[in-house]
C-alpha cells in the first residue's frame, strides 16, 4: 500500500473481496490507514432478521411481476463477539425463483446501497471473469514445475500473453464482431488459421486462405493496428 500511495499519491484505494476477506483484522487495518472496503458478508439469522420486512415487500413484488425483485437497504451491526465496533451494512432483499435470496455486505463507504452494491461489490465478478479467462484460454494454471521461480515465469509469460490478447482485443478489434470476443475465441478465429510464408530478400509475405470466413474482421484487425502505429508495409 505504500508503494501505491508513493506513486499515485492522489489515488483513492478501495478493497473489494468476498465474505472471506470480512475479517476484523482486516477492516481495522482499513480504517486506521484511510483504505475504503467493500467485502462480502455471509448471512446469519441475525442479519435475516433484519430485513424481514422487506424480504416480504420483494415476495410480493415478485408475485405481481413474476420478475426478480430486489429491494435495498442499510443498516448498523456489529457481531456478537469479533467485531470491535458497529459497521455499516448494506442489505440486498432479493426474490427469485427459486425463493428468497438475501445478501449482505459491510463497507466504509458512504453513498447509494444499490449504487455500491451494484456499482462496485458486484464488478469484482468481472474481475474474476478475466481470471478465469488467463487461466482456463492462457494457461495461467500450468504451475507444476519443480521450483517456485520456474512457475512463476510460466504465470508471467501467461500475463504477459493475456496483456497481449486484451490489447488486440481493445485496439484491433474495435467496431469488429470480435471486440467483446474472450482470448480462447479470438486465438481459434482470428489467429490460429494456416497460411503460407514466402520470405523473399525484401520482404516477408505471409498468404492467408481467401475463403477464411473471419478475413474482413483479420483485415479490419490489421487496419486499426496500422491506423495507431504507421507501418511499412
Amino acid at each position: 500500500m505504500a508503494q501505491i500511495r508513493r506513486r499515485w499519491p492522489l489515488a483513492r484505494i478501495i478493497l473489494r473481496g468476498d465474505s472471506g476477506f470480512c475479517r476484523e483484522r482486516i477492516m481495522e487495518w482499513c480504517e486506521a490507514n484511510d483504505v475504503g472496503y467493500i467485502l462480502g458478508l455471509a448471512r446469519n439469522s441475525r442479519l435475516v432478521g433484519r430485513i424481514e420486512e422487506s424480504l416480504q415487500q420483494a415476495r410480493v413484488l415478485y408475485d405481481e411481476t413474476h420478475g426478480p425483485a430486489r429491494i435495498f437497504g442499510e443498516f448498523l451491526y456489529r457481531t456478537l463477539d469479533s467485531w470491535s465496533r458497529e459497521r455499516r451494512v448494506l442489505a440486498k432483499a432479493e426474490h427469485l425463483d427459486k425463493g428468497a435470496n438475501p445478501r449482505f455486505v459491510v463497507t466504509s463507504l458512504s453513498g447509494d446501497p444499490r449504487r455500491l452494491y451494484e456499482g462496485l461489490y458486484c464488478a469484482r465478478g468481472e474481475m474474476e471473469n478475466r481470471i478465469k479467462e488467463q487461466q482456463l484460454h492462457l494457461f495461467a494454471d500450468r504451475t507444476s514445475a519443480a521450483t517456485m521461480r520456474a512457475n512463476q515465469i510460466r504465470l508471467w509469460f501467461s500475463s504477459v500473453a493475456y496483456l497481449l490478447m486484451h490489447a488486440v482485443r481493445r485496439l484491433a478489434l474495435k467496431g469488429t464482431d470480435l471486440a467483446q470476443a474472450q482470448c480462447a475465441t479470438i486465438r481459434l478465429k482470428l489467429l490460429k488459421i494456416g497460411a503460407q510464408v514466402k520470405i523473399t530478400v525484401r520482404k516477408v509475405w505471409v498468404s492467408l486462405a481467401g475463403g477464411c470466413p473471419y478475413q474482413n474482421v483479420f483485415i479490419q484487425a490489421y487496419e486499426n493496428l496500422r491506423r495507431l502505429t504507421p507501418l511499412r508495409c
